[in-house]
């Protein structure tokens, strides 16, 4: 059964939200038939790659959405707070704002050799705990590395149109899925799971999801019979 999910390394329900996928796929029996896709999806596209108030969250996102820096302080402190439940440990008085699009590049890299799950937990953790800079080559070729990518393959992702073209169309098939904020989960294309979820919610999706999947693959085969050779050269006539 095929999960594809949506995100932005530089979305903070994202992280949680993979955490949380990851907890309820620990509880789930059928997890060894699950094939997990990650897919790019850029949240704001025309952020410079050194924005305005860069070097201060609190204030980048009290101007974009038009309130105080107290305000944006206190949202900030929520999503801290539901992280440290999700286990993780949010940073944002060193997050660096800036465009994810490198980041996406680097994703479809590591993606065709089979390294999705690795580099988006890398990059999110580089994000929201340890303050890395996701716009400076240097730094995606050291985070890069630290999953097995070479200086040159680091390279070929940030250069290369085919991995901008791939991030590109991730981008575009959302927009047809009518998918319009992260973190989505699309489940076999049936079923979706939009935002960070609790874990027992995400698991009775997965759930309702694995048995409908295993009736529409079960279903005894179809046979049309025609001549045939079986092992041993017999033929029938």
């Amino acid at each position: 059964m095929k999960i594809e999910i949506w995100s932005d390394v530089m979305c903070p329900f994202c992280y949680i939200g993979k955490r949380n996928f990851e907890a309820a796929l620990a509880q789930f029996p059928g997890r060894e038939h699950i094939d997990v896709k990650w897919k790019s999806f850029q949240l704001d596209p025309s952020i410079p790659e050194v924005p305005q108030h860069r070097e201060n969250v609190y204030q980048f996102v009290a101007s974009r959405k038009g309130v105080s820096y107290e305000q944006s302080v206190q949202m900030h402190e929520q999503v801290v707070k539901m992280a440290k439940d999700a286990g993780l440990d949010y940073h944002f008085d060193k997050v660096l704002v800036t465009n994810s699009l490198k980041a996406h590049r680097l994703i479809q890299f590591a993606k065709t050799k089979g390294l999705g799950e690795q580099v988006e937990e890398r990059l999110f953790h580089a994000y929201f705990t340890e303050g890395k800079d996701l716009s400076v080559d240097a730094v995606l070729t050291e985070l890069g590395s630290d999953i097995g990518l070479t200086h040159d393959q680091v390279t070929e992702a940030l250069t290369d149109p085919t991995f901008l073209h791939k991030a590109e169309a991730d981008a575009a098939e959302a927009g047809e899925l009518g998918i319009t904020g992260v973190p989505f989960f699309v489940i076999d294309r049936q079923y979706g799971i939009s935002g960070a979820q609790p874990v027992a919610g995400m698991l009775r999706v997965l759930q309702t999801a694995y048995a409908a999947w295993l009736q529409s693959n079960s279903a005894p085969l179809q046979v049309v019979d025609g001549k045939t050779c079986t092992p041993g050269s017999e033929c029938a006539e």
